[in-house]
C-alpha cells in the first residue's frame, strides 16, 4: 500500500539540514567544555578567587532561564515577519564566537590592569550571546524533521553532542595544553563553521516547500504545556547532573583506583554510539514510550550506583546511563515541539533550554552540600528529578502540533 503524499511528507528528513543542526549542537558543547575546563584558571590569572566560577555559572544559568524562552520567542516573529530565524541565528553566532575568543585575548591583554572585575562581566556577557541562538537554531528541527521521525533526526544532535562533550572528561588535559588562546579560538572556529553549514546546506526555500502546515487542534498556547515543557527541562538535567556527580562520588570515594575520567567518558562515548538505534527505537515505540523507558532505566543506574565496587561495576553502568540518556536525549525538543503550535517552535524550545538552565541554577547552590552527604541522598535527588521528567512527559497533552503526530497511547 502506497503512502499517500501527507504521509510521505510527514515521514521526510531534510538530513543535510539535520546534519547542519547537529554541527551547531556539537559547536556548543565544545565550547562549554572548554569554558568549563578553562574558567577557574582565568579567573585566578587576574587575582579573582577560584570559588566565583561556580557563583558566575548560577547566574549565567539565572540568566539563560529568563533568555532561552525569550530569544526563542523573538525567532518565531522573525518566522513569522520574515519567513526565516537565520538573522537572529547568524548574529547570535557571531557575537558568541566573537566574545568567546575576547576572554583569553582580554586575560593575557591585561584585564587585571583595567579592572579585573571586568573578565566576570565578560564571561557572563559571552553566556548571554550563547543563548541568543541555540533555541531558534534547535527548533528548527521541526522544519527539517517531520512526524514521528523527529526523535530519528534529533538523533544526530545527540551523536554530535556526545562526541563534543566526551572531550571534557577524555581529552581534558590535551584541550589544557594547547593553552587558552588555542583552544578558545577553535572554539570560535567551530561554532562560525557550523552556523555557516547549517545556512548554505540546503536553501530555505525547500524546507518551507517540504513543510506542511497540519490542522491542530489549537493554535493558542496553553500555560500548561509550557509548564509540562519546563518541568520536562527541571527534570531531565537535574537527573543527569545528579548522576555525573554520583559516578564522580562513588569512583573518588569508594572505588579503588577508580578512573573517574575513563568511565564519564564511557557515558558521552555510549550516548554517542548509542543515539542512532535509540532514534530508530523511538520511531517505533513513540517519543513518549522511549523517554519513558530511558528515565525509568536511569532512575535504576541512580539507585544502583551506591553498591559500586569496582571500574568494572561502574564502567558497565555508564553504558546503560548512555544507552538510557540517548533514548531521553533524543526526545527532549521533539517532545518540546509537541506541545506548541508550529508557529511558536522557538518558545517550546526556549521553555525545555529554560527548565535546563533552571536546574542547573539550583544544582550549582547545593552541588558542594550534596558531595558531603551520604551518597543515598543525591541518588534520592536524582531519582525524583527523573520522575518529575517523566510525570510531566506522561501528563503532557497530546497531540497539540502539528510537529509531531504519535498514535494515542492506550
Amino acid at each position: 500500500m502506497s503512502l499517500s503524499e501527507s504521509e510521505q511528507a510527514s515521514a521526510q528528513v531534510l538530513w543535510a539540514k539535520v546534519v547542519g543542526l547537529g554541527l551547531v549542537q556539537g559547536a556548543i558543547a565544545l565550547m562549554w567544555v572548554i569554558y568549563n575546563l578553562y574558567l577557574v584558571d582565568l579567573l585566578t590569572q587576574v587575582g579573582l578567587p577560584r570559588t566565583l566560577a561556580t557563583a558566575l555559572l548560577v547566574v549565567e544559568n539565572l540568566l539563560a532561564m529568563v533568555m532561552e524562552p525569550l530569544m526563542g520567542s523573538l525567532s518565531d516573529r522573525f518566522q513569522q515577519q520574515l519567513g526565516t530565524r537565520f538573522p537572529l541565528i547568524s548574529l547570535g553566532s557571531i557575537l558568541a564566537a566573537g566574545a568567546f575568543i575576547a576572554l583569553p585575548i582580554g586575560v593575557m591583554g591585561g584585564w587585571a590592569a583595567a579592572g579585573r572585575w571586568v573578565l566576570p562581566l565578560m564571561l557572563v556577557l559571552w553566556a548571554l550571546t550563547m543563548t541568543i541562538f541555540r533555541s531558534p537554531a534547535m527548533s528548527l528541527l521541526g522544519r527539517y524533521a517531520f512526524g514521528t521521525r523527529l526523535p530519528q533526526a534529533a538523533s544526530v544532535l545527540t551523536l554530535v553532542g556526545g562526541v563534543a562533550g566526551a572531550m571534557g572528561p577524555l581529552a581534558s588535559e590535551r584541550i589544557l595544553s594547547w593553552g587558552p588562546l588555542t583552544a578558545f579560538a577553535l572554539g570560535s572556529v567551530v561554532l562560525l563553521v557550523a552556523a555557516f553549514v547549517l545556512r548554505v546546506t540546503v536553501p530555505e526555500a525547500i524546507a518551507e516547500e517540504s513543510y506542511t502546515e497540519l490542522p491542530t487542534a489549537s493554535q493558542g498556547i496553553s500555560i500548561a504545556a509550557l509548564a509540562m515543557i519546563f518541568g520536562a527541562g527541571v527534570g531531565v538535567t537535574l537527573g543527569f547532573r545528579s548522576l555525573m556527580l554520583l559516578f564522580s562520588r562513588v569512583l573518588d570515594g569508594q572505588v579503588p583506583n577508580g578512573n573517574t575520567s575513563l568511565v564519564l567518558g564511557t557515558v558521552f562515548v555510549t550516548l554517542a554510539v548509542t543515539a542512532i538505534p535509540a532514534g530508530a527505537l523511538a520511531v517505533r515505540l513513540g517519543n513518549r514510550r522511549a523517554m519513558v523507558a530511558g528515565l525509568a532505566a536511569l532512575a535504576f543506574v541512580c539507585a544502583a550506583i551506591a553498591a559500586v565496587q569496582n571500574n568494572g561495576a561502574a564502567i558497565a553502568l555508564a553504558i546503560m546511563f548512555g544507552g538510557a540518556f540517548s533514548l531521553v536525549s533524543n526526545g527532549t525538543i521533539p517532545f518540546a515541539l509537541s506541545l506548541v503550535p508550529s508557529s511558536k517552535a522557538g518558545l517550546g524550545t526556549g521553555m525545555f533550554f529554560s527548565g535546563g538552565a533552571a536546574a542547573s541554577s539550583l544544582f550549582g547552590t547545593v552541588a558542594a552540600t550534596l558531595k558531603t552527604l551520604p551518597v543515598g541522598l543525591p541518588s534520592l535527588v536524582g531519582i525524583v528529578a527523573l520522575v518529575l521528567a517523566g510525570s510531566c512527559i506522561l501528563g503532557a497533552p497530546r497531540r497539540l502540533s502539528a510537529f509531531v503526530n504519535e498514535p494515542v497511547e492506550p
